[in-house]
């Protein structure tokens, strides 16, 4: 058998690359091209005898405890999704909407939050928010691209805002503690979803045009909700999850147990439970998370062989190089290398091919772990909205008017995108913002 450790690992990790690209420019889906690649390396670098490696290495992942609170807050979204619960929440805050111009561009932020801090599932927000808030904008007479991205935008939230699964994957790979990725997270999301409102509060004050209020626009008043029915529940469910986490009376694991069950009474309460909820909600739930476990059992068996290779120490040396030795010039090619690779990854492809090379960098450069989750979740952020594969853009495409095109999508989410990357550059600049909690 040819020994492919001849070359080098220099050759080898080009090598490794090209064969990443190739197979993934013919379509083939990113869990089997890792897979498939991690296999070819261990045999043609190591030997057969050294398979065994991979099914210890994927094996690992799989069987990690905290891992079971990604189907729990999974299948958190999939209730919510099929629920009155987010339409009821909606229709309740028209009444700030109605007064205030740009209200109901304001209304569709705070009931992302609302709705991330309740899930963390960016996919099913953005669907819900396309659904009930941007025919709304449109019918109301605002400005498609102010509606379009505020939309979309505030659908993404989830990435940031505990319980963001995008969080607990960083945690598991960099071998922290989710709760404390929590915590550090939560203000710089607050931070983003505030300046979201700021702009667009500003803009509709420049320019009035943007966001007629509704009683100019001769729009008659909709039918009240019960307050009570409309916000108990959305409250109740991030209190149970979010609180328990916080004052340390559940792991983050046990916490989202107790969101879904918190959901599922909120809907058995509405009268909305049924056989057929249930069902859709699962199969949903056990889609979702069959991709990411396949994901990450070729990720993690990619990842294992080339830290076998010696693959950490070449890229630090690389990285390093490139970046004349400096910390913050390392820090901000990773950033870079993150926003490529998000353009056109999947978010869970690229924390599990990325993060067991990049944290212990980090560490080694005197960086704070937790921090530096942060920062890659805003990274993670920025390429759900950027072309060409933003994620976020074709969630909200789905469920858009046919008028609405993919490129009218993008332009709109280009000031999302300058406000995502300015928050990012806080959070760099001062580190502070995400570590508050300390």
């Amino acid at each position: 058998m040819f020994d492919l450790s001849s070359i080098g690992l220099a050759w080898g990790s080009l090598l490794m690359l090209v064969m990443l690209i190739g197979l993934l420019l013919t379509g083939m889906q990113l869990a089997f091209v890792s897979g498939f690649v991690a296999i070819f390396f261990t045999l043609f670098w190591f030997g057969p005898e050294a398979m065994p490696l991979i099914a210890s290495r994927t094996y690992s992942f799989a069987s990690g405890y905290v891992f079971l609170a990604v189907p729990m807050f999974v299948l958190m979204a999939a209730l919510l999704d099929r629920s009155g619960i987010a339409k009821d929440l909606f229709d309740a805050m028209k009444s700030l909407g109605r007064k205030v111009r740009g209200g109901v561009a304001v209304q569709t932020i705070l009931v992302a939050v609302l709705l991330a801090s309740m899930s963390g599932v960016i996919g099913g927000e953005t669907v819900l928010l396309g659904i009930l808030a941007l025919p709304q904008m449109l019918r109301l007479g605002y400005d498609r691209k102010l509606a379009i991205g505020t939309t979309c935008a505030g659908g993404a939230l989830g990435t940031m805002l505990p319980p963001s699964i995008v969080l607990i994957i960083y945690g598991m790979t960099a071998s922290v503690s989710i709760g404390d990725l929590f915590k550090a997270s939560f203000l710089p999301a607050f931070i983003l979803a505030a300046c979201y409102i700021a702009y667009v509060l500003i803009r509709c004050k420049l320019n009035p045009s943007l966001a007629p209020i509704p009683s100019d626009s001769g729009e008659e008043d909709e039918p009240q909700v019960s307050y009570f029915k409309a916000l108990f529940f959305p409250l109740f469910s991030v209190a149970v999850v979010l609180g328990s986490i916080y004052t340390g009376v559940a792991s983050v694991t046990e916490a989202s147990a107790l969101g879904v069950v918190g959901i599922m009474l909120s809907a058995i309460v509405r009268g909305e439970m049924n056989l057929s909820m249930l069902k859709e909600s699962a199969i949903a739930t056990m889609r979702t998370c069959g991709m990411i476990m396949w994901i990450g059992i070729g990720a993690s068996a990619l990842v294992g062989i080339y830290n076998l290779m010696g693959g950490i120490d070449f890229v630090e040396q690389v990285i390093l190089s490139l970046s004349g030795g400096s910390a913050i010039g390392t820090l901000l090619i990773m950033m870079v290398i993150l926003l490529v690779l998000g353009m056109f990854l999947d978010w869970v492809g690229v924390a599990l091919l990325t993060m067991p090379i990049f944290v212990p960098i980090i560490t080694g450069l005197g960086f704070d772990p937790i921090w530096f989750g942060v920062v890659f979740c805003l990274n993670m952020q920025v390429s759900f909205l950027s072309p060409p594969f933003g994620p976020a853009a074709f969630y909200l495409k789905s469920v858009a008017p046919k008028d609405i095109s993919l490129g009218e999508i993008f332009t709109s989410l280009l000031p999302f995108i300058a406000l995502q990357v300015f928050v990012l550059s806080l959070v760099v600049i001062f580190p502070e913002l995400a570590m508050w909690w300390q």
